[in-house]
């Protein structure tokens, strides 16, 4: 089996038979292809070459993958990846067990079940996102268990989690596998001390799998006591080459007075809840110093408020002496801080991204090479200055990441998870480079980790629980206080009498899980299988989505408050009405009759007579301005020429920015010029009839040709076109960046149901809008319904039908919620402007924007509301415009429902 990358090659060559029944481990760092692997036998990822066989079929197979996938259970790597964060414990249950087919009574013992076994039947009502790493692992297997499996696979359920908290875990997975004997579980995991647990081990590197069988047999093999030892010996020999184990110099006696980090009482309280609670230790400079503590205890909360980023409510932190102040820039420039996730920039090359810190940091100018080259070679990075931090192994990335924090040489360095995923080889070269700094250079360094053998590696530790410090110590002396075996025994000691339960919260053994079905399992999972459409499944995505909208103020704000904002913006802001414009008059006659000529302008309601014009100068000045946008020019001798009735010549100058106006605006300025001529005609020379044909105007419609009752019609479509469409690209790319979109990928929810059911909700707020829409068009814009409303209102639900569509369609070829908001605009907003009718009418455009037009939805919703609001038309007058639009839904969302992939690529 192979599988690629662009040109990168995840799984070379691998061929395997794992047993049923097992508990099988895939250990090895990030990037060397487990979690691939994983996703190809659970059916998530296409197969590209090769062939993937799990429970007896072809999981190329479109046939056999939805057979299987009610007995395939996936939870994929990261805390509560496919979970819903705004819905809480029972709220995300729920959504599962419907996705599954069970009915309510069977929904309700099977949520009782899982929750008393895993502890978490107390926290039914807390949101998932507001759960610890640990219990939201917990739900997440929860979730992954509702239906029975009979192959359930954990990517790195663990990694990121406290030692108690995986230990937990681990217990519960026993007791699991007690219920269900012939249930086969495939774990990844880059923790070698939990691997120790499984039954059968593939050990695997660069692709390829390294050595599989019990963790007894690989010991053996490699002659080593500890699976760590083991897999560097399995490692190929170029990757293990002058490895030796980390040895680490005693620290200097007698540096106990000089005290880099100092906490007295520090507390932090965020409302009610109190954090960090009157913490106290003494960190000496040169110290590595350990931060252990169970998920939430508040370790990151104390590390920033001992930084100064974060201010604390009591209690004093001081760096190097000095009392922490966040404005003390020359404090806090000694420290260096190093995150868990990779934060340099990838576009930059590993010299510009030293560089650029260097001159973040105020490192001097000239220094700067000089400096850059040092920490190449001193991080061993002199061979990859000119690539991007992205084509670098995970292990030299944490190193580059190690230089940047060091480029302004901190005496104070602070690591958050530092070696998290990265090889043992390449951890242990890591180590090598923080003891280098700790007793050469003497840098403190304060490292976070829950990695117990490097926690062990420290000259002291700390730890956690709670917001309180439990208990401080050398690694040695902590093991001796508690009478344990291990660092990590002593630790989950500590937690477990901090949490005032002999249990810590772990059901006792005897709670099985026992979750045979009430309804017949057999019976239940034919159903699921040939189910090609449930209305059930499509249902849960529709009440889980209408959930999040719900309890998502921004996207209700935007969705409800956003488009009656833009219809005000719009409907008053597009006007297509010339009046009110400023004028002046150059007056070179000085006459009685030029000054009637210009009182005859000054008497329209369409222009406004500013102060007279004494010159060209000034005309040309006022013009550049805007103050003017008609200029009126009455040459020396007008009245003695029209009086002896000479031909004269009136200059009018415009403003031709835009041309539409200037037009009108011209055409305003010869009917006012001809009134006058026929005006003077009838005083002076006594003229009454100037023809036998006289043609009078009538607008049936829009009698005052005003903006607002045009205008005002054609904004509620084009809102009703762009925000639900946005906002329904936004619902399921949302999936995409989160990762829940894993549930479609490995849940027998089929696309039509996924999308229909993200839709619904949408086309719901849709409706909504339009009624308010329709409500502000008749009672502040005072645009009266003169037709069938129920006419219009059908128009507006098929309309709301094919306008979340196009968003679901944007959605289905976009992996990011900027790129699906761009798409989505580009196929609503110029289309609707340019082509559908909105100020040019369809019928004059020619070509392919004329093909646009005819085939564009908005343009028959554009006639079906201007002719509802103002022409008087009924249901029967619409039908014409409604059938395109009908004929245009499905098709959309078919186009999306083909797009979208149900499967990783």
């Amino acid at each position: 089996m192979f599988l690629r990358y662009a040109r990168a090659t995840v799984l070379d060559d691998i061929t395997l038979d794992l047993p049923a029944g097992r508990m099988i481990g895939l250990i090895g760092p990030d990037g060397v292809g487990k979690s691939s692997l994983l996703s190809l036998l659970s059916g998530a990822r296409a197969v590209q070459e090769g062939r993937v066989e799990a429970l007896g079929g072809d999981m190329a197979s479109k046939a056999h993958r939805d057979a299987v996938c009610p007995r395939i259970a996936y939870m994929p790597q990261g805390l509560g990846r496919n979970l819903y964060p705004t819905l809480s414990v029972e709220e995300n249950l729920q959504f599962f067990a419907r996705l599954f087919g069970h009915h309510a009574a069977e929904r309700r013992r099977r949520i009782d079940e899982l929750t008393r076994s895993t502890g978490l039947h107390e926290f039914l009502s807390r949101p998932a996102g507001k759960l610890s790493g640990g219990m939201k692992q917990k739900l997440g297997l929860c979730c992954a268990l509702i239906h029975d499996p009979d192959l359930l696979i954990l990517d790195e359920p663990t990694t990121g989690v406290d030692p108690l908290a995986r230990a937990q875990f681990w217990d519960l997975i026993a007791r699991i596998r007690q219920s269900r004997p012939a249930m086969s579980v495939l774990v990844a995991t880059a923790y070698m001390d939990e691997a120790e647990r499984f039954d059968v081990l593939l050990a695997m590197d660069a692709g390829r799998v390294l050595a599989t069988g019990t963790p007894q047999e690989l010991l053996a093999r490699t002659a080593t006591a500890s699976l760590e030892e083991a897999f560097i010996q399995l490692l190929p020999e170029e990757k293990r080459r002058d490895y030796a184990p980390v040895v680490i110099p005693p620290l200097q006696a007698g540096g106990e007075a000089e005290i880099a980090i100092e906490a007295r009482n520090l507390s932090m309280q965020f409302g009610q809840f109190k954090a960090v609670n009157q913490v106290n230790f003494r960190i000496r400079r040169g110290e590595i110093f350990g931060f252990l503590g169970s998920n939430g205890c508040g370790k990151s909360t104390t590390m920033k408020m001992l930084t100064g980023l974060l201010p604390a409510t009591a209690g004093e932190a001081s760096l190097f002496g000095k009392p922490v102040d966040p404005k003390d820039i020359d404090t806090r420039r000694r420290v260096g801080y190093m995150s868990q996730a990779f934060s340099l920039y990838s576009e930059l090359s590993v010299r510009q991204n030293l560089v650029l810190h260097a001159q973040l940091f105020h490192v001097a100018a000239a220094e700067i090479p000089a400096r850059v080259d040092e920490l190449a070679q001193r991080f061993g990075l002199q061979e990859v200055l000119d690539s991007l931090p992205e084509a670098l192994p995970l292990g030299m990335r944490q190193r580059l990441s190690l230089a940047v924090a060091m480029a302004h040489k901190p005496e104070l360095l602070i690591l958050d998870e530092p070696t998290s995923g990265v090889d043992p080889i390449a951890r242990d070269n890591f180590w090598r480079l923080l003891i280098e700094l700790s007793r050469r250079d003497r840098v403190t360094i304060f490292i976070s980790t829950h990695f117990m053998n490097e926690a062990a590696r420290c000259d002291r530790i700390s730890m956690m629980h709670a917001g309180q410090v439990l208990d401080s110590d050398t690694p040695a002396a902590l093991v001796a206080k508690r009478g344990a075996q291990t660092l990590e025994q002593a630790f989950i000691g500590y937690l477990v009498e901090a949490s005032g339960s002999g249990d810590a919260g772990v059901p006792p053994p005897e709670t099985a899980l026992i979750l045979e079905s009430t309804q017949a399992p057999t019976q239940a999972l034919t159903r699921l299988r040939h189910s090609r459409f449930s209305l059930q499944r499509l249902f849960s995505y529709m009440w889980r989505e209408a959930l999040e909208l719900r309890r998502d103020g921004v996207r209700a704000t935007m969705a409800l408050g956003g488009s009656l904002l833009l219809m005000f913006v719009i409907g008053y802001g597009i006007s297509l009405d010339v009046q009110d414009l400023r004028y002046a008059v150059l007056d070179r006659d000085q006459t009685s009759l030029s000054e009637n000529y210009a009182l005859n302008l000054a008497g329209s309601r369409y222009f406004i007579e500013q102060p007279a014009i004494s010159d060209y100068e000034s005309l040309d000045r006022r013009m550049r301005s805007g103050e003017l946008s008609l200029a009126i020019e009455i040459p020396p001798g007008f009245a003695r020429d029209v009086l002896r009735q000479r031909p004269v010549q009136i200059g009018v100058w415009l403003d031709g920015a835009m041309p539409t106006r200037a037009e009108t605006v011209r055409g305003y300025v010869m009917g006012i010029h001809q009134q006058w001529l026929m005006a003077q005609a009838r005083e002076r020379l006594g003229l009454r009839n100037f023809g036998n044909v006289r043609i009078e105007t009538r607008y049936r419609y829009n009698p005052d040709v005003k903006s607002l009752p045009a205008m005002v019609p054609a904004v509620i479509p084009l809102l009703l076109l762009m925000l639900p469409a946005m906002l329904t690209a936004l619902a399921v790319v949302r999936e995409k960046e989160m990762g829940s979109i894993i549930n479609l990928y490995v849940t027998p929810v089929t696309r039509a149901e996924f999308l229909l059911g993200k839709q619904l909700p949408y086309v719901a707020l849709a409706m909504l809008n339009f009624l308010l829409m329709s409500l502000l068009a008749v009672t502040v814009f005072g645009v009266p319904i003169t037709g069938s409303y129920p006419a219009l209102l059908l128009a507006a639900l098929i309309f709301s039908v094919s306008a979340t569509g196009m968003g679901l369609l944007g959605s289905a070829v976009t992996r990011s919620q900027i790129a699906a908001i761009f798409i989505t605009v580009l196929a609503t907003i110029i289309p609707a402007v340019q082509f559908a009718g909105l100020i040019n009418p369809v019928s004059s455009l020619e070509g392919v924007g004329r093909f646009i037009g005819e085939i564009y939805p908005v343009s028959y919703m554009f006639n079906i509301s201007r002719g509802v609001f103002s022409k008087g038309l009924g249901l029967a007058d619409v039908q014409g415009a409604l059938w395109p639009m009908a004929l245009s839904a499905p098709v959309i969302i078919g186009a999306a429902i083909a797009l979208l992939k149900k499967q990783e690529r």
